[in-house]
């Protein structure tokens, strides 16, 4: 008999992706859309700034409290309206362009979208995904990575043709999505209830043969809390490298700035691919392991990296970063919610609220520390968070423990 628990359902967690493809590309498009405001509209660096500092404060702050209502009412047409809601909001950026304050309201209504639709979205994708959740959570991340990097491609063409007049085109994704998601939901939700139902029944088998009760359906704050110090340190590592790398590549390395650019490219092209693999391989071989795995690597790559004076080196070094960087993506996730299994949305809201923001909070102060000690000696810090995040890795407690 082939167990349901132990198939993935392609087309739902497929649309899951897509959908959390077309909630994150807004934040890309944004950062497109600055330069055009800039000079169309008038806005200072300042202002600029504070767009993109709206629509992260509002997703961050949101996606906790997101969390807590798909756990305590499980409301899946949220997931349609978060993603309508964020495509909106930038597209409203560029039509009220003629007043800031109504723009910064659309950039906090857009970020509110992104909150409610993640928590809900990696709650169902959990869900659906039976005893293969590493490997449905490695495919509903990438969506978002791939969604953030196809922001600037499919705005900037269209605001250089139209001007800020075609910001509407950011909401023709969340549109679709938002249709296609209502004629889902329904099975969606019938699927996720066979899919627990013969999870439960597996426990039931496997406690009956090995005498030992489950006893995981509590919560285990201290463990979750500890994780948090990992994903923490990694989150720093992810935003400092995507801020200073260009800068690195021209300032310390001597290379052009075309050729900066093309490097944060080649991290989030490698990372796409590695965090698909990385959710398989947490199947395969259990989310510890591969956490573990992920840090032993990142520890040597990011000391080596900030002693390489040799450019292409320097490239070579990157993809054993993104490597260990972003094969952490699903199996945190994963692990955060088997810690928190009575509060799987809270748990996956915390972690995608931690993992996209915190790391931004600390690189103004890596900036200031490199404005006086250099770019070299600020990057020679970084190499202190992988022993951060390996300490953790090596004491956490498997859940249930």
């Amino acid at each position: 008999m082939r167990h349901l628990a132990g198939v993935i359902n392609k087309k739902h967690i497929f649309a899951l992706s897509a959908g959390h493809g077309a909630a994150d590309l807004n934040q890309g498009a944004l950062a497109a859309m600055l330069p055009f405001l800039i000079v169309a509209a008038g806005l200072g660096y300042a202002q600029a700034a504070g767009l993109a500092f709206a629509i992260a404060i509002a997703s961050t702050a949101a996606q906790p409290v997101f969390g807590i209502i798909a756990d305590k009412f499980s409301k899946a047409w949220v997931m349609p309206l978060g993603v309508l809601m964020s495509g909106l909001g930038i597209a409203l950026v560029g039509l009220l362009s003629g007043s800031y304050w109504l723009m910064f309201a659309a950039a906090l209504f857009s970020g509110i979208g992104v909150a409610a639709f993640h928590p809900e979205g990696a709650r169902m994708a959990n869900r659906l995904s039976g005893k293969m959740k590493g490997s449905a959570m490695s495919i509903f991340m990438v969506g978002g990575a791939i969604g953030v990097a196809a922001g600037p491609v499919i705005t900037s063409p269209a605001l250089n043709r139209m001007g800020l007049q075609a910001s509407a085109i950011a909401a023709v994704p969340g549109i679709i999505m938002c249709v296609l998601f209502l004629l889902l939901i329904p099975g969606m939700r019938r699927l996720a209830e066979s899919r627990e139902r013969e999870e439960r029944l597996e426990d039931q088998i496997e406690e009956q043969k090995t005498g030992e009760a489950k006893g995981g359906r509590r919560n285990e704050w201290l463990k979750f809390s500890w994780l948090c110090v990992s994903i923490t340190s990694r989150s720093i590592i992810a935003h400092s490298l995507n801020v200073f790398l260009p800068l690195y590549w021209v300032s310390v390395l001597n290379q052009s700035m075309a050729t900066s650019g093309m490097v944060v490219s080649f991290m989030v092209i490698t990372g796409a691919i590695v965090t698909v693999m990385g959710g398989f391989l947490a199947d395969r071989f259990g989310v510890n392991t591969i956490i573990k795995v992920s840090w032993v690597l990142l520890i040597p790559s990011v000391f080596f990296l900030t002693h390489i004076t040799n450019p292409v080196l320097a490239l070579l070094m990157l993809v054993p970063i993104a490597t260990g960087s972003f094969m952490l993506n699903a199996p945190f996730v994963v692990l955060g919610q088997r810690y928190l299994p009575k509060s799987i949305g809270l748990a996956s809201g915390l972690i995608l609220g931690l993992g996209g923001s915190i790391g931004g909070m600390f690189t103004p102060l890596l900036g200031a520390y490199a404005d006086v000690h250099g770019l070299a000696a600020a990057f020679k810090l970084l190499a202190i968070l992988p022993v951060v995040g390996a300490v953790v890795a090596f004491t956490s407690k498997p859940p249930g423990k």
